[in-house]
């Protein structure tokens, strides 16, 4: 299957239309007509409805999983330039709003993205290294997507609080099992807390849905929007000062550094 070829069904299916997709790709609207067609005649199968331009049930299949092979293409051919280039006079960091470490300052060019999207920037090679966030048992290692053959190091683990109000009948707990609050209401804020997915999964339940949603990642706001009660939140300890903060049991907030072992880069840069 070629790969540019895939590349244009998915800039097809992300656009729904043939022309926006040659315009982002720099072809001819033809050229990509060719491209689908070429890419159908591979699969023995139509992929593409033609009005409106949507994926038949084969072509969103293939949707499925085009992301991670092109990843794994572009991570390939990221890991093998480092390997024969110079390294950089830069070192672009990038790292999760949860991830900050003082250290991370001595590098020359930081920024905060989503978790995921530092994953990505490192297996592409856009970051040459990154620090990455979640929740786990301690000394357990974060459950990260396998988009690349990475190095990976934990450099803390720090105890998780649960933030309520002040008037919450649960607030002066000394410890709290997170699973015991699968019911209650919570803000969803993937950015700026620990997101609503991994609580699901690290409690093995379906709970933990949203009264509201926080898009952002300006923390002091978020817990102000707690303290004021509409939902509860998961921090790292640290980051909680002045509001009722009962900490979780066997579960810890963990932050790695992640890179690519060819890249020749393997630690944060001190004072």
């Amino acid at each position: 299957m070629d790969p540019h070829l895939l590349r244009t069904f998915v800039a097809v299916a992300r656009c729904g239309s043939f022309s926006r997709a040659a315009s982002e790709l720099g072809y001819t609207q033809s050229a990509v007509s060719q491209h689908i067609a070429a890419l159908e005649a591979d699969l023995g199968t139509s992929l593409v409805n033609r009005r409106p331009v949507v994926p038949t049930p084969e072509g969103q299949r293939l949707l499925e999983h085009a992301g991670p092979i092109l990843l794994r293409l572009d991570a390939a051919r990221a890991e093998i330039t480092k390997m024969v280039q110079a390294p950089p006079d830069r070192l672009v960091v990038g790292l999760s709003p949860l991830a900050f470490m003082a250290d991370i300052v001595a590098a020359n060019h930081v920024r905060v993205l989503p978790r995921a999207e530092v994953v990505t920037g490192v297996a592409q090679g856009t970051l040459d290294l990154g620090l990455v966030d979640g929740i786990a048992a301690p000394s357990d290692p974060l459950n990260l997507p396998d988009v690349a053959p990475m190095a990976t190091v934990g450099v803390a683990e720090r105890p998780l609080v649960v933030v309520f109000p002040h008037d919450h009948p649960l607030a002066r707990r000394k410890r709290i099992n997170l699973a015991d609050l699968a019911d209650a209401q919570w803000i969803d804020a993937p950015e700026s807390a620990i997101p609503l997915a991994q609580l699901r999964s690290a409690s093995g339940t379906d709970g933990f849905r949203a009264a509201l949603r926080y898009e952002g990642t300006h923390v002091p706001g978020l817990l102000q929007m707690a303290a004021a009660g509409h939902g509860l939140i998961l921090l790292p300890q640290p980051m909680v000062d002045g509001l009722p903060a009962v900490p979780i049991t066997r579960l810890v907030h963990r932050v790695e550094l992640i890179s690519i072992p060819s890249s020749g880069v393997s630690t944060i840069p001190t004072h």
